[in-house]
């Protein structure tokens, strides 16, 4: 059966470079901006890359891969560079209106080890560090942010910009087996460190949360203990959810890793994607306490830019209470922040 579409795209896509069975491809692209369906808390989102070489065991965005005809796990071992995102990006702003949000990263990490090679992340920002007025947000998992920290700068004087590092867990050993090529936790950390120090607002999450993994209260504290104190301004997190496409891949590995919790997460998505309502209000209630205990946000808030009170006088009026607008809370495997 011919091939239509993207998957026809991808079939004819020119492969870059090969690396161990990783294969980077450059794939052209009608669009790079994205619009999100009604009721998201941002209205565009922008990924540089299709599939995601971090290889994380629970990723939600594999099922993008099969759009191309591959299957889940080819997710991480093809990777295909968008062409001329820059271009695209230039061009598309048009559309975006001036209170919309845009969110960097949220099917792929575009920090991810091709960034190195094809620089689109970075490309992007200096697209994004001429222009006056956006809302941005950046999802990563990877210190490589730290490399832009003078776009990042010069972004957030002209832009309302928070950049959000997603750690799951400060257990290294377990925090390699179910993201294998992500960077450590301890290398996010410092990253967080240094974006916050450089004055870049900054908030992590831990996100997905799993339930036997990851969702212990002592872990959950000591994750956010160590967010508030590199500098992080907020923490928060969801549920795990897995579509199908995921499910191919995380249950097996249950099965192989953790062979005690497999039985349990087959019943508990036999019949959903999600977990259960009444799981997620306990978590979601679990995470304010520890929030409140360290002083850290839910969200993130407008702040005024630097060039935007110079040359437009103040753009967010401050509500009463304490002076704070918040804008938008991330799905998935994204975090949020505020500036106070």
């Amino acid at each position: 059966m011919a091939l239509i579409g993207i998957a026809r795209l991808a079939a004819q896509s020119e492969l870059l470079e090969a690396k161990r069975t990783v294969q980077y491809f450059e794939i052209p692209a009608r669009s790079i901006l994205n619009r999100t369906k009604p009721g998201m808390p941002f209205q565009w989102t922008i990924n540089p890359y299709r599939g995601c070489e971090l290889g994380c065991k629970y990723c939600y965005a594999r099922y993008t891969h099969e759009f191309m005809e591959l299957d889940a796990y080819e997710f991480e071992d093809k990777i295909y560079a968008k062409a001329a995102a820059a271009h695209l990006l230039r061009q598309e702003l048009a559309r975006v209106g001036p209170k919309e949000r845009i969110a960097l990263g949220t099917a792929t990490d575009p920090y991810q080890p091709a960034e190195r090679r094809f620089g689109r992340t970075r490309a992007i920002l200096e697209v994004f560090a001429r222009e006056r007025g956006r809302f941005l947000g950046i999802t990563t998992k990877s210190d490589l942010v730290v490399r832009d920290v003078d776009l990042l700068k010069e972004i957030a004087r002209r832009n309302v910009l928070c950049v959000h590092l997603t750690i799951t867990t400060l257990n290294e050993k377990l925090a390699r087996l179910i993201e294998p090529l992500a960077p450590g936790p301890g290398l996010r950390l410092r990253a967080v460190e240094k974006l916050s120090a450089a004055g870049i607002p900054v908030g992590v999450c831990p996100r997905p949360i799993m339930p036997g993994l990851t969702d212990g209260d002592r872990a959950l504290d000591r994750l956010a203990k160590a967010s508030r104190d590199a500098g992080a301004e907020s923490f928060t997190g969801g549920a795990l959810f897995l579509p199908e496409a995921a499910q191919k891949v995380f249950l097996p590995f249950l099965e192989k890793e953790f062979p005690n919790l497999a039985a349990q997460y087959r019943e508990a998505f036999a019949k959903s994607i999600y977990l259960g309502r009444e799981y997620e209000l306990r978590l979601k209630e679990r995470l304010r306490v520890i929030r409140d205990r360290y002083g850290l946000a839910s969200g993130p808030v407008d702040y005024q830019p630097e060039l935007w009170v110079e040359e437009q006088g103040e753009l967010f009026p401050q509500p009463e209470a304490e002076g704070r607008v918040e804008w938008w809370s991330l799905p998935s495997s994204t975090t949020t922040c505020r500036r106070s």
